[in-house]
């Protein structure tokens, strides 16, 4: 029942990465939080799904993001003791291509500025540590974090959602909000089913950001994601039945600690990214800046069909950097994520006002810094001020 007129304090939309951590952190703290998506946690339509997702501390992208990895990388320690999951798999981490380049130059600049552990090898060295890198060109090094792994983005989600509700949060799924009303003293959210009234909202709704607060410069993007499996006669399917064939069609050869979650330019502009098997899952691969399925698209579009232009251009890269892969891949999904013009995140309220918190533009690298960004999301919610470092990613550094 409301309470004076309001059904809750704040209200969490969206429950993906960053909301799904947003709600469990307002609701460890005991506050009066209520999450609402359209969809059931842990759901494959937006970007927080793929089994896996990179997290490194050299964060390239922004100086001010190593002190958020940080953090997430405590507070998923904390979201694995209290779930009981394993969450977050430490495999340490490759980045891959000339000194001087975008990866492993911006690498080392946040090795060096943040005093972040890493191990530089020299092309040769790579191959002989990690001999599935084909064709590494003499001039490249490899910067390797031992601190990187994977996340569980799914897993992750579900957990932080299932602890949330059993500190007192409720959930509503199934619930699409169409609108959100600025009123005196707080924000009524709209959804096909009713209308809440609550204090303040923390808007997480990810690629579906734009529909809801237009006035942000946000394009969501359609982004391929692929999974392979070890080319036959490569120690992959197909062997005879020895024990050493077995092991290697059960992923041994391809599995994450002897091809762990990377980055690696390949040329022509091209960085292509993934990690070994793991968990079920086969070898996930993508592209970071483009390829043939790249393209703006509006998130309502229910069709997630996929055809050659998804897979073929990665396909073309693995024949030469990872020939030990079948080109064809034996799974192709669709994910979602928005992005801004400077590939900075949107975090904080609009207009400085205190009812409407958002937080989004992932820019397709926010995966890692989800629990991080979840606490600055909750102390933004309780107290106004964020411990984190987040001037950059403020909302209203766009022109009106």
């Amino acid at each position: 029942m409301p309470v004076n007129g309001w059904d809750a304090e704040t209200a969490v939309i969206g429950l993906g990465a960053w909301g799904s951590a947003a709600l469990w952190q307002l609701a460890r703290r005991g506050a009066d939080v209520i999450g609402v998506d359209r969809f059931a946690p842990g759901h494959a339509w937006g970007a927080s799904h793929g089994g896996s997702r990179m997290f490194r501390i050299t964060c390239l992208e922004h100086p001010d993001l190593v002190p958020l990895a940080r953090r997430s990388a405590q507070l998923w320690r904390a979201l694995e003791h209290d779930s009981g999951e394993e969450l977050f798999v430490r495999s340490g981490g490759l980045l891959i291509g000339p000194p001087d380049g975008p990866i492993t130059g911006g690498t080392l600049r946040a090795a060096e500025a943040h005093g972040i552990e890493v191990e530089i090898l020299s092309a040769d060295e790579l191959g002989e540590r990690y001999p599935l890198h084909a064709a590494v060109p003499r001039g490249h090094i490899g910067v390797r974090e031992p601190g990187a792994g994977i996340v569980r983005p799914e897993a992750s989600v579900r957990a932080a959602v299932a602890l949330a509700r059993s500190a007192g949060a409720r959930v509503l799924t199934g619930s699409r909000v169409t609108d959100l009303v600025a009123v005196p003293g707080g924000v009524e959210v709209v959804t096909a089913t009713g209308t809440l009234r609550v204090r303040r909202a923390i808007v997480t709704v990810g690629a579906w950001l734009s529909t809801l607060l237009p006035r942000l410069p946000l394009e969501t993007v359609r982004m391929p994601i692929c999974w392979f499996r070890p080319a036959t006669g490569t120690g992959g399917d197909g062997g005879d039945d020895s024990a050493g064939s077995r092991d290697s069609a059960g992923g041994k050869d391809f599995g994450l600690d002897r091809f762990p979650v990377f980055m690696r330019e390949a040329g022509g502009g091209q960085v292509l990214w993934g990690n070994g098997r793991e968990n079920g899952h086969d070898v996930k691969l993508g592209l970071e800046y483009g390829g043939g399925g790249f393209r703006p698209m509006d998130p309502e579009d229910t069709d997630r069909s996929v055809g050659a232009e998804d897979w073929t251009e990665l396909a073309r890269l693995l024949a030469v950097c990872v020939p030990g892969l079948d080109p064809v891949p034996a799974r192709v999904a669709v994910g979602l994520f928005s992005r801004t013009p400077d590939g900075q995140f949107v975090i904080g309220s609009p207009d400085g006002d205190p009812r409407l918190i958002v937080a989004g533009g992932c820019n397709a690298h926010g995966g890692k810094h989800a629990l991080g960004i979840g606490e600055a999301l909750a102390d933004l919610a309780t107290g106004g001020e964020t411990r984190m470092p987040l001037d950059f990613a403020h909302a209203d550094r766009f022109p009106a």
